[in-house]
């Protein structure tokens, strides 16, 4: 047997069809228990960035699946675990574009060069992850290549691979006092069941594994129900946004206060790359234009209940918005370009604006817990206005996103500085000087994040234990190069713990920045309760407004 365009295109579906399914379990699989674990979810907007390309084609054909496999994915990918698996993506079907059906010897060349793009995309190969797992399957694949069994080597390929994923915990010590499994080799393993079920005629199983503990619900909006009896607004309005930047609850938040703000009987739900609206307002032009800034709109209904016709609001509102886009790209291309630009990545408003205040041109919002894709920082650095573009992925999930779109930037030199967190990419910024070349700059940047601590504060989601420390679900963890710094039940009595390791004598600024579930006052007193382990330094207080983390804490 042979596989044809038609089929491997339905292959593919089917796998990430059956990532979808299981991403939010693949994301339990997360090493430190903390509430922002994103492999599955990376790896699911990776690989349905490639369907969106894969469903657009006209014609079924090996090249056109493979380049709308190739792009998609390359572009779409987010996060680490997503970058590879794109890499795995691209170098699979880079053998077998000019090809019209694949046989056993095309598959294992193909499976052999997906690995290989892999490998060369990591600087830094570790064992026990993704990477191991495709290898192993890879030297299956070439033990067996002289079968003329089809479903054969398709079948013992994957089990192997089941095989190889179970050992990861021995290969990386983490994984075994976390009781976990890679959760990116994970996903891949989920990816190629669902490959194999269409192979074999099957529907790919959607049914997640016992061991998964939590699943999100897919939401839909009813608003059958809502009271339209008191027509203080007149305009029942909806729509759904096909969101086309990062989005997060606090964005949520934020939206669902503007909607307050012009009406009533408001619904806004969101899920996944979709928000869903409902609102009772005098003003739908204003609802549309606000919801505009955060992508595409679909499904427009706006209902008069009072049956009065003012409708020109909304087309009033897409015009502006579409006259001020146009404006804005004009004057941009008329302006000269300037040496140095600056992208930076981070969550939480607050945090946006100090970027801002020290010289970013642009900031993708994004982070731990939404991953900016290769697309969206190509696009960041598209609109930076440069011949020399800084990019400060403030997150080491993002560095491999942020070289790929580097590698697909033809007209810019652009310089990625692999900044692990939000202060470090802050001090980078601090340190730079218009006066120094492009390479004086990243050097200098480089030198200075060497110098910087970062402590993230967040709380545990499950019971387990971390380089021998106990941690119990709803502790209060401090974690710090890539190590539990302290946890308890008191917060302040963590911080502090915390705090008392990373400073030292030649510690010169602490700088704590809150986040969006902590108040300025606590902020503050937080400040103060940890003076005592401060030796001679002062620690500053700064609204970060990032989600998940109660307090990141720069110790220079």
């Amino acid at each position: 047997m042979v596989i044809d365009a038609k089929l491997l295109k339905k292959m593919f579906l089917s796998g990430a069809q059956s990532l979808d399914a299981k991403k939010d379990w693949i994301n339990e699989l997360n090493v430190f228990p903390v509430p922002d674990g994103d492999t599955g979810t990376n790896m699911t907007m990776t690989i349905m960035s490639a369907v969106k390309e894969l469903m657009a084609l006209e014609e079924d054909t090996m090249e056109g699946v493979a380049k709308a496999v190739s792009s998609g994915a390359l572009r779409g990918a987010r996060g680490n675990s997503g970058v590879i698996l794109s890499q795995l993506c691209r170098g699979f079907v880079k053998s077998i574009r000019e090809k019209e059906t694949l046989d056993i010897p095309d598959l294992e060349e193909a499976i052999h060069k997906a690995v290989e793009s892999a490998y060369k995309a990591v600087m830094k190969p570790k064992e026990g992850t993704i990477l191991t797992v495709a290898r192993g399957i890879s030297e299956k694949a070439a033990e067996i290549k002289d079968t003329d069994d089809m479903e054969y080597f398709i079948r013992t390929c994957i089990e192997y691979g089941d095989e190889v994923l179970l050992q990861t915990p021995e290969m990386l010590p983490v994984l075994k006092q976390a009781c976990v499994v890679d959760s990116g080799g994970q996903g891949l393993m989920v990816v190629l069941k669902g490959v194999y079920d269409a192979f074999m005629g099957k529907e790919p199983d959607m049914s997640a594994p016992e061991m998964a503990v939590v699943h999100k619900e897919s939401i839909t909006v009813d608003t059958s129900d809502l009271d339209t009896s008191d027509i203080k607004f007149g305009y029942c309005t909806e729509f759904i946004i096909k969101l086309g930047v990062p989005f997060s609850e606090a964005d949520e938040d934020a939206l669902k206060e503007f909607l307050n703000g012009i009406g009533d009987s408001i619904v806004c739900v969101w899920d996944e790359d979709i928000v869903k609206i409902h609102v009772h307002t005098n003003e739908p032009g204003r609802a549309l234009q606000k919801a505009i800034e955060y992508g595409q709109l679909s499904r427009i209904k706006i209902d008069n209940m009072r049956e009065e016709h003012e409708e020109r609001l909304f087309k009033d509102a897409v015009k502006l918005a579409a006259e001020q886009k146009a404006a804005d790209e004009a004057k941009k291309k008329a302006e000269p370009r300037v040496p140095y630009g600056f992208v930076s990545v981070c969550a939480g408003e607050g945090l946006a604006e100090i970027f801002r205040e020290v010289g970013v041109d642009h900031v993708i919002e994004g982070g731990q817990t939404m991953n900016p894709s290769t697309e969206d920082i190509l696009s960041a650095i598209d609109q930076v206005n440069a011949d020399n573009v800084f990019v400060l992925p403030n997150n080491k999930n993002i560095v491999m996103a942020a070289n790929q779109a580097k590698a697909l930037t033809e007209d810019k030199n652009v310089i990625v500085i692999p900044s692990a967190t939000v202060c470090q990419g802050i001090s980078c910024m601090l340190n730079y000087s218009p006066d120094m070349s492009p390479e004086e700059n990243e050097a200098a940047m480089n030198d200075m994040m060497s110098m910087v601590k970062t402590i993230e504060v967040t709380y545990a989601v499950r019971d387990t234990v971390i380089d021998d420390v106990e941690i119990h679900k709803d502790d209060f963890m401090a974690i710090g190069g890539g190590k539990i710094l302290a946890n308890g039940k008191d917060l302040t009595e963590t911080v502090k713990a915390a705090v008392d390791k990373a400073v030292d004598e030649d510690s010169v600024v602490v700088s704590l920045y809150y986040g969006s579930d902590v108040t300025e006052d606590d902020a503050n007193a937080m400040a103060e309760a940890i003076a005592p382990v401060l030796k001679d330094t002062e620690a500053s207080v700064a609204y970060g407004g990032q989600p998940v983390y109660y307090y990141i804490i720069s110790v220079e």
